[in-house]
């Protein structure tokens, strides 16, 4: 754990150094040798972190000459501007677009940069298999039976265990398990609102958020956000006394992917609990972070229960098991009763399974494996997008999760890109998907959760000219 974690800071440093533009391309880095006797590591470790490097297409070695910093490693385009949404409350949401996409899944042959998922290659399933055989054999009836009202205990000891590593200091009782991370916010939701009330979002959101809001009939203010820092602390305190929840996602949120500073996260928690404002955080992306550390969470800033922190494991272990939680401090009561009237028990199986998983110590080896992949997978894409997307392209530089937000420039209608990428058996997200207002026509999400390959790269650069060509 140790040496691991000394290479990835390593690497992370240089990274930096590159990204930053004080390494160019070009430039001899310094030998394995003088690694060595500089960071006090290992050979072995040194070239850990060069071949880490290496992967990521951040640097080339040439035989009998070194290692340097590759020539495409600084193909860094604008970062997209800031939202702006009107501030006002609306309710236009493209159902039969985002239906439409969400219906082609299983459509063969299609590759798929519109699902924000890990591709099942990256996933540990065999694994989770024995797991999913260990617990049907040790619970119970062989799970056939309900599980108490709060869910899973075993389960839930493994979430407080790990709530340390962002601060937290949660206890079994503290947690309600769920199916999965949305069923977490759609029960947080029906417990704290009712028609009519007011919730504030950042701009842009996960389009399954939006509707469910309004499928709720709630209002729904969408507040400015910035794309490496999250939403506008000033157009949050402007409307705070007017409204009856919050919902952010501080970590890496999809589509974005920015990342709230521990700053704005402890200044948000106290402003909210000021006014009394339940903060729904879905706290889904953390564990997928690309630098040296977890990121702290809204609820690590929580002194008075008024944070309901919700996670899963579908976006990093097991999308299809459904097993989610929630920490509702003080709110728990009013948890229970909204998951006693909707939906009574959780799969006794699937909880079990992932708490066994949880437990064993696979997680975090299957974790350190996946966020080195999809940091890879960024750096890649951000490449291939840079070079062949159209002039005046911008583009997200998300440090975690498993999106990338693309703004093209303002006459290319990203709808109209989807419309002529799907006949070339490629899907995307169109950026209208994540808003209720008429705004982000010209963008849209890139999920990088699939494995790189040629064909990949080449279905992105195809892309590109499709977008060129519009």
């Amino acid at each position: 754990m140790k040496k691991d974690y000394i290479y990835q800071q390593i690497a992370q440093k240089i990274t930096q150094l590159i990204r930053g533009g004080v390494l160019k391309p070009g430039d001899k880095l310094p030998s394995i040798r003088t690694i060595c006797q500089e960071q006090g590591i290992s050979m072995n470790t040194a070239k850990r972190v060069y071949l880490d490097l290496e992967s990521k297409a951040l640097i080339t070695s040439k035989p009998q000459s070194g290692y340097f910093v590759a020539q495409t490693s600084l193909r860094q385009l604008p970062l997209p501007a800031a939202s702006k949404p009107s501030g006002k409350d609306s309710r236009s949401i493209p159902h039969q677009l985002i239906s439409k996409i969400y219906g082609e899944t299983e459509r063969k042959g299609v590759t798929f940069f519109s699902v924000g998922v890990p591709a099942p290659e990256l996933l540990p399933v065999a694994k989770l298999n024995k797991c999913l055989l260990k617990a049907s054999r040790e619970l119970k009836d062989s799970s056939t039976g309900y599980e108490p009202l709060p869910g899973n205990e075993k389960l839930r000891q493994a979430v407080a265990r790990r709530s340390f590593m962002w601060g937290g200091s949660l206890s079994p009782d503290d947690i309600i398990t769920t199916c999965g991370g949305m069923n977490a916010i759609s029960l947080c939701m029906l417990a704290l609102t009712k028609p009519g009330d007011t919730i504030v979002t950042e701009s842009p959101l996960f389009s399954g958020i939006l509707q469910l809001a309004q499928s709720m009939g709630l209002r729904v203010l969408e507040l400015p956000t910035d794309p490496q820092t999250g939403i506008d602390l000033k157009a949050l305190k402007a409307v705070v006394k007017d409204i009856n929840l919050c919902l952010l996602v501080p970590n890496f949120s999809t589509p974005l992917g920015c990342c709230m500073p521990d700053a704005h996260k402890k200044a948000v928690v106290q402003l909210l609990d000021q006014h009394n404002v339940p903060l729904i955080e879905d706290d889904l992306y953390s564990d997928l972070y690309f630098g040296a550390s977890r990121p702290s969470t809204c609820k690590a800033f929580d002194k008075t229960g008024n944070v309901l922190w919700c996670s899963s494991v579908s976006k990093t272990l097991a999308p299809g098991y459904r097993v989610g939680w929630v920490s509702p401090g003080r709110y728990k009561e009013q948890l229970l009763r909204m998951k006693y009237v909707h939906m009574l028990s959780t799969s006794p199986l699937t909880q079990e399974a992932i708490a066994t998983f949880l437990e064993n110590g696979g997680y975090d080896l299957h974790l350190r494996k996946l966020r080195d992949t999809l940091h890879t997978n960024c750096i890649r894409y951000t490449n291939t997008i840079a070079a062949h997307f159209p002039e005046g392209t911008r583009i997200s530089r998300p440090q975690g999760g498993l999106s990338l937000w693309v703004e093209l420039c303002k006459d290319i209608d990203a709808t109209e890109l989807y419309e002529q990428a799907i006949r070339q058996k490629i899907s995307i997200s169109p950026g209208r998907m994540f808003t209720l207002q008429q705004q982000f026509d010209n963008c849209l999400r890139i999920a990088i959760g699939m494995p790189w390959s040629d064909q990949l790269q080449r279905k992105l650069q195809q892309l590109g000219r499709i977008a060129g060509n519009l």
